[in-house]
């Protein structure tokens, strides 16, 4: 009987680890979706912003955001340098990042 409670504990301790990993890689990897997602809408708006692109440098940056399934939820556009925050809507939570594009400082 003492033995059949030890297998319980471990696979008990086994299957809370495991739920564990799964779900710490599923934030690593919303967290990675949402970085990029940051990366390509404030690369959108500051192409945008410098001229190479038409159209409205945030409403670009919502519709890249919006492509891979973040919503954009700041977006600042300080003459040709983009900063935007995006939002990724992940099962109850939400995975957020933050991205600047723009000329390197001191270019002129």
């Amino acid at each position: 009987m003492a033995g059949s409670a030890t297998t319980v504990g471990v696979l008990a301790v086994t299957a809370t680890l495991a739920v564990g990993f799964v779900a710490a890689g599923a934030a690593a990897a919303s967290s990675a979706r949402a970085a990029g997602a940051a990366d390509a809408a404030a690369l959108a708006a500051a192409d945008t912003a410098s001229g190479l692109v038409a159209g409205e440098p945030c409403a670009q940056a919502a519709d890249v955001a919006g492509r891979v399934g973040a919503s954009l939820t700041a977006c600042r556009i300080e003459g040709l340098i983009a900063t935007v925050e995006v939002s990724l809507d992940v099962g109850p939570l939400a995975a957020r990042a933050r991205a600047r594009a723009g000329p390197p400082p001191g270019a002129p």
